[in-house]
């Protein structure tokens, strides 16, 4: 990110929160095997209420909450920033391509990208899964092939518009390459909107994932703050909710808020249209 962006995010109210909460998340998941234990180890201590051995109490097979509310940050910010890097590279070798090739690759890719955007990638996407019963790598992936098409419009568009500026023409009139052209010429240009679209990818993935953990159709073996709600809602007749549904929910609603207000902060900040309109 270009450094005067960074200075004017951290001026920003929303962009300084989003950045200490981010931080904080990076901190606890950073600092996770020293602060928990194995998240999947089961006692004979269930339901047990929170103490100074079991921070949020256990659930309903002996797991200490805490270990498994921690450990579900690192699923969430894995796929987060797995599915922001992939889906925005994605976007921008295609669409920054098919803006400098043009032709008949840049019809074939408009056309692929016309035809994943009417198609209802929530729905296929648990359709999937639910056949795969994908890992975390895998669920990556596949939400990064699904998502990925919005951002290359956008990043089509301004590279149409970028080519035609001086340096990149006098980059052609020394015989430069495409692909000199497309890594060292468009993509530094494009720096700020492809930041944003990995926010927003990122944001995005945290919910998705989420989603189908709720509703069972990831890999079981992975602690996800959407299966820690699916599974203590089966219970929501004891008085265990307060430690174990509402601690989950909580820390789901506060990393997508951390990249909405990042991704809001970020976006104000690269269009000066919305700069003069906030102030």
């Amino acid at each position: 990110m270009h450094i005067k962006y960074w200075e004017e995010l951290k001026k920003d109210t929303f962009g300084k929160i989003g950045l200490v909460l981010f931080l904080f998340f990076i901190v606890i998941v950073l600092i996770a095997p020293f602060i928990t234990r194995d998240p999947q180890v089961q006692t004979a201590l269930v339901f047990e209420a929170p103490s100074l051995e079991h921070l949020l109490g256990t659930n309903d097979v002996g797991q200490d909450i805490w270990s498994r509310l921690v450990w579900g940050a690192r699923t969430s910010l894995l796929v987060a920033i797995g599915v922001g890097m992939l889906s925005t590279f994605l976007g921008a070798l295609i669409g920054a391509s098919a803006a400098l090739i043009g032709g008949w690759y840049e019809e074939i890719a408009m056309r692929i990208i016309d035809a994943f955007l009417v198609i209802p990638t929530v729905i296929l996407l648990i359709l999937v899964a639910a056949f795969i019963r994908p890992s975390i790598w895998l669920l990556i992936v596949l939400i990064s092939f699904l998502r990925w098409q919005g951002g290359a419009r956008i990043i089509r568009s301004q590279t149409l518009s970028l080519k035609e500026s001086v340096h990149i023409s006098a980059a052609k009139s020394f015989g430069a390459s495409r692909f000199y052209i497309l890594f060292r010429h468009i993509i530094p240009d494009l720096a700020p909107i492809l930041v944003v679209s990995f926010i927003y990818s990122a944001r995005m993935a945290v919910f998705m994932e989420a989603g189908l953990a709720f509703i069972g159709i990831t890999d079981p073996s992975v602690v996800s703050w959407g299966k820690m709600m699916h599974h203590a809602l089966n219970f929501y007749y004891l008085d265990i909710w307060k430690w174990w549904l509402l601690p989950a929910g909580m820390a789901l609603s506060a990393l997508i808020l951390v990249f909405a207000f990042l991704g809001y902060s970020l976006e104000k900040i690269m269009d000066p249209r919305l700069r003069k309109s906030n102030a």
